[in-house]
């Protein structure tokens, strides 16, 4: 019995250890500190094994081209933050526009310069991966977005070998509006600007409710949904070696 005064003494313990509750790899993402969305679908998303590791940057609730590039200021030290002493394998800048208005090399420069054990990446990276997994080529997009973002977002997707056929924004300026439009609606819009030329459906932005509602309009459309959560995590699962097959979030699953 330990009595006040006394010097604890432990005995010689061998503890058991193991490759920990995330064996099979360890995803970091940087997320907005306005977004209401990511967090969850990543943990839906997760398979058995899988760490996802958050952290966040202080941003403004205003969503412009100006807003978004300021992100860069912080991103190496937000990358060095996420458990640097379990070395990720792979840390994703979360944010679609940003990754466009700011360009995709300086932030996986800045992640690199924080994080120099992990694989750099960034939420539209992982878009385009997606998109040309399915070879689509003519796309529709439906974003949150006010239309300065917007054009930026065709103008990228062009660049990048696209035909795109439509896109339409909410102009909703603050992430917490984003946050806040119902998965219902996202299925309702989709169906709306789908067009039967388009090989796929783009549902643009990592603070929305639409990787929830991805395989019903694909069930309803009979093509492609591609939602920026959803082609994130697939894409950086893919990188760090996992291939896994995953339901509920539309058909990028079943690919390798």
């Amino acid at each position: 019995m330990f009595k006040l005064g006394d010097q604890v003494v432990s005995s010689g313990w061998q503890p058991e250890l193991d490759a920990g509750k995330h064996w099979r790899a360890k995803l970091g993402f940087i997320l907005m500190s306005t977004d209401l969305a990511a967090e969850s679908d990543f943990f839906a998303m997760a398979p058995e094994g899988v760490a996802v590791h958050i952290t966040r940057l202080k941003t403004d609730d205003y969503t412009t081209n100006e807003t978004l590039a300021r992100h860069i200021e912080a991103m190496a030290d937000a990358a060095s933050r996420i458990q640097p002493d379990t070395k990720p394998n792979v840390i994703s800048y979360s944010c679609t526009s940003g990754s466009i208005v700011i360009g995709e090399e300086r932030i996986m420069a800045e992640i690199k310069k924080g994080a120099p054990y992990a694989q750099p990446m960034t939420l539209v990276t992982g878009v385009i991966d997606a998109l040309r997994e399915l070879k689509a080529k003519k796309i529709v997009v439906g974003t949150p977005y006010l239309d300065e973002v917007n054009t930026a977002e065709a103008e990228f997707l062009v660049n990048k070998g696209f035909e795109v056929l439509d896109i339409q924004g909410l102009n909703l300026a603050t992430g917490t509006e984003m946050g806040r439009v119902t998965p219902a609606y996202w299925k309702r819009f989709a169906l709306e600007i789908d067009c039967a030329d388009a090989d796929a459906i783009f549902l643009s932005c990592g603070g929305i409710r639409s990787a929830e509602v991805a395989q019903e309009i694909e069930a309803a459309v009979g093509k492609p949904v591609i939602t920026s959560n959803q082609a994130q995590m697939w894409s950086c699962l893919r990188r760090a070696g996992i291939t896994d097959t995953i339901e509920g979030f539309g058909q990028i699953f079943t690919r390798p």
